[in-house]
């Protein structure tokens, strides 16, 4: 039960806005009323939440007068010879019905004319403290509860006009009069008689949440105060005795007497349910996992919670023994989540448009609805990693996550608390009600983690590149294979950006690689240490995983403030008893993005295409044909070749090599990790002073590859890239061959045509900054947006139709140079 505001005048015989909202000769004075104006705010906004309690007061005696509108003429039908209940039976079904009527009615009385003749002196304290006082009569109805909800089901089943009148309560009218009843007024109410059994249930296990508004809207100096303290410590009192209670009919009491069932961890996940993703809020609880349904919210009405299931830690297990065959996850393709991102960008750039223009509330409203269904459809197809729980009895249910951290935490957390869980046990209908429904005041995450729901004032998180040197780690007790992962978050999820080499059986790895991180609204860089299983007999595990073992997690947060500087940020990150040491610096767009030219005029980084390959004698440049026969000769099976980052002071070596022309390039790149060399080669195209599709053409790329019909889009595709000089085009279709190949081995290295879209399409396509769509604000350095997330979506997708055609139809004139090239 929620106090709601939205709905407190709809009862309130005086609204609180009908008169001057302020009286100005309680402000500014030393008037005794008011001591001051936020303590006069502070009262009045003491009798909205009250005009909201008589509205909800309201509601919930009109569900009581339906309940007890059946019972009288069911009571003297009883006495004739055609009964419909026995008497025994109407009083187990509508046990204590009466007395908690008369409770909230008194109080209802008693409230209603405080709050009409109101002053900032009025007291109500005495009648919460009254109503505490009379909780006994709950427990003896939910004490009952179960006994009625069963009586009323076998009656039903027993007693056809009884099952029309529990089916529907609105139908309770016509019945009355059937039976010669003489009814002043019904409460008309669209619940069947089992649901409106519950709504005392309900209500005192919400009796607390009232008190706890209400005090936090009166002044410790109020003489209501300690009244409404006394008030809740009743409520709250008695509600752990009822949890507390153990009777012969619960048998299945899940905690020992005297101990509080607490709430450890929650968060929105994303469950498998055969074969369908279902967006689901997960508690784990000192003694049980449970898994709710967040309800939709209608008419204003608080949040509520659908249980779905749960399960005993007692009970629960990782891993199944009967289960031979690896997960199958459905994977989105990875095209279909970057035009949700391009969708969401989009929607953003329109909400600030909207707002620049001051246009009006109900434009921008609309648009804030579009953006949160295409941002929980992206936060519910984009996790493919699975955390696979099971009860004793066999049952498994799979949640999917995006962040091995996430996973790991959840896991580790799961396993203490069983080291201290009781024996198995049940909860019954009743408890499992009770249990769902306080996870609305218990939860800790209270949104869907979209960008939606961030505050106005919350940071946008930082867009841009960051260079993260995993330096080392001490602290070990034992030597191991040891390596890093680093993950980081975008578009309210984590997702793995890097990977360190395994270091060898070692107490004390130095990696010392270094690696540059892609951010877009990203908050946390998170880094996690693997043991390395070498174990070929134990390929996967129960989540369908490698063998590797978490030692440690940790995570720091990326503050605008602290990166702002140019310098590295040395930092620790303490884990389990080890420490790895990092460095951090961060590059913002506007500085990341520009192309300059090198003042190294004998090098090739740096250096247009067509002055190297004239220098070369060539028509693709010698470091492009280089990289990618070493990558043809043994990467094109590397999983994440392209997209996982090489060491960063590999390819400074690299770079440095090819710049001064060094004979013994050859052998160096034989010698490196493949990645360092993907690496090189990225870095050569990103450094070029102009992009492959030159500065000119390149706005007209980005027009050309918006063309709706197919057709026109082909036809100025392809003469647009006919259009780029020879040395530009003969390298780019050389590249596109290769790039192909390395697609066609996606079931192994796990790179498909997108994923190497995604990777080269900004390197190949981005602009000189002078020509870049993207705005540039000197006074917001790191709040860059949206607009260079729709710039860079464009660029994938215009490299991303080249490689999707299977051949590209060249001019006589031309295609005897092209194919002589792409033979180099």
């Amino acid at each position: 039960m929620s106090w709601s505001l939205g709905v407190s005048f709809a009862s309130c015989h005086e609204s609180p806005l009908s008169g001057p909202f302020l009286d100005t000769n309680l402000h500014r004075t030393g008037n005794p009323d008011c001591q001051s104006y936020f303590s006069f705010l502070g009262l009045e906004m003491r009798k909205w939440v009250l005009s909201g309690i008589l509205a909800s007061e309201e509601t919930y005696l009109s569900h009581l007068e339906a309940l007890l509108l059946p019972m009288k003429p069911l009571k003297a039908a009883a006495t004739t010879s055609q009964p419909v209940l026995t008497i025994p039976q109407i009083e187990t079904i509508f046990f204590k019905v009466p007395e908690l009527y008369e409770v909230h009615k008194e109080f209802y009385d008693g409230l209603l004319p405080r709050v009409q003749q109101w002053s900032h002196h009025q007291r109500v304290g005495d009648l919460f403290q009254k109503q505490a006082s009379q909780l006994g009569v709950y427990r003896a109805f939910v004490d009952n509860y179960e006994v009625a909800v069963e009586t009323a089901e076998k009656c039903c089943q027993a007693n056809t006009q009884f099952a029309e009148i529990s089916e529907y309560l609105t139908g309770v009218m016509s019945y009355c009069s059937d039976l010669g009843c003489n009814v002043i007024h019904a409460a008309v109410s669209p619940f069947s008689l089992k649901a409106l059994l519950y709504k005392p249930v309900d209500r005192v296990t919400r009796s607390t949440l009232v008190l706890h508004d209400l005090l936090k809207h009166t002044p410790c100096s109020h003489p209501d105060h300690p009244l409404l303290q006394d008030a809740l410590r009743i409520s709250q009192n008695f509600l752990s005795s009822i949890n507390e209670e153990t009777t012969p009919r619960r048998q299945s009491m899940t905690v020992k007497k005297g101990e509080n069932r607490q709430l450890l961890k929650d968060s929105f996940m994303v469950e498998l349910v055969e074969g369908a993703r279902k967006l689901r809020h997960v508690f784990l609880f000192t003694d049980l996992l449970l898994c709710a349904k967040l309800k939709k919210q209608i008419g204003g009405k608080s949040q509520q919670y659908d249980s779905k299931w749960y399960i005993p830690l007692s009970d629960l297990t990782f891993q199944n023994a009967d289960e031979s065959e690896p997960l199958h996850i459905p994977q989105v393709p990875d095209e279909e989540l970057d035009a949700m991102k391009v969708k969401i960008s989009h929607i953003k750039s329109e909400i600030q448009r909207e707002k620049r223009a001051n246009k009006g509330s109900k434009v921008i409203e609309r648009l804030r609805k579009k953006l949160s269904e295409q941002e929980s459809l992206l936060l519910l197809t984009s996790p493919g990693m699975a955390l696979r729980v099971h009860n004793r009895n066999g049952k498994g249910y799979t949640f999917l996550m995006s962040s091995d951290y996430e996973r790991a935490e959840w896991k580790e957390t799961i396993r203490e608390q069983q080291k201290k869980c009781f024996k198995s046990f049940s909860l019954t209908s009743m408890e499992l009600q009770m249990l769902t429904n306080s996870c609305v005041k218990l939860q800790t995450v209270h949104h869907i983690p979209l960008t939606i729901n961030k505050e106005e004032d919350e940071s946008p998180g930082l867009h841009g590149f960051l260079n993260v040197i995993v330096h080392s780690a001490s602290g070990l007790k034992q030597s191991l294979n040891l390596y890093c992962t680093l993950e980081v978050d975008s578009f309210g999820y984590f997702a793995n950006k890097a990977k360190t080499r395994v270091y060898r059986y070692t107490t004390e790895p130095k990696w010392n690689e270094e690696f540059e991180i892609d951010l877009e609204g990203s908050q946390t860089l998170r880094l996690l240490c693997y043991e390395k299983s070498y174990n070929k007999t134990k390929q996967i595990k129960e989540d369908g995983d490698s063998t590797d073992r978490i030692i440690g997690k940790g995570q720091i947060p990326l503050d605008p403030q602290t990166l702002q500087g140019k310098d590295w940020q040395r930092t620790l990150i303490p884990m389990n008893g080890i420490e790895v040491k990092l460095s951090v610096k961060f590059t913002s767009r506007e500085f990341s993005l520009k192309r300059m030219p090198s003042r190294k005029p004998m090098g090739v980084f740096g250096i247009k295409i067509s002055t190297v390959t004239k220098r070369e004698h060539s028509k693709v440049p010698y470091i492009v044909r280089q990289c990618l026969e070493e990558i043809e000769r043994r990467g094109m099976e590397e999983v994440g070749i392209y997209r996982v980052s090489g060491v960063a002071t590999d390819i400074q070596a690299l770079k440095a090599a090819f710049d001064t022309n060094n004979k013994d390039v050859s052998v160096m790149m034989s010698e490196m990790d493949v990645n360092a060399i993907a690496g090189t080669l990225k870095l050569y195209f990103r450094e070029l002073p102009e992009p492959l599709f030159t500065d000119d053409l390149y706005p007209n790329f980005a027009g050309g590859i918006a063309l709706s019909d197919s057709v026109a889009k082909e036809s100025c595709m392809l003469n647009l890239l006919l259009s780029l000089p020879e040395p530009n085009l003969v390298t780019f279709l050389f590249l596109l061959d290769h790039l192909k190949r390395v697609a066609d081995k996606e079931s192994i290295n796990k790179m498909s045509l997108h994923n190497l879209a995604t990777v080269f399409g900004p390197t190949l396509l981005r602009p000189a900054e002078k020509d870049s769509m993207i705005p540039t604000n000197p006074t917001q350095p790191i709040s860059m947006g949206d607009s260079w997330s729709l710039e860079v979506m464009s660029q994938v997708q215009v490299l991303l139709y080249f490689l999707q055609l299977e051949t590209i139809p060249t001019p006589d004139s031309k295609r005897q140079s092209i194919l002589f090239s792409t033979e180099v």
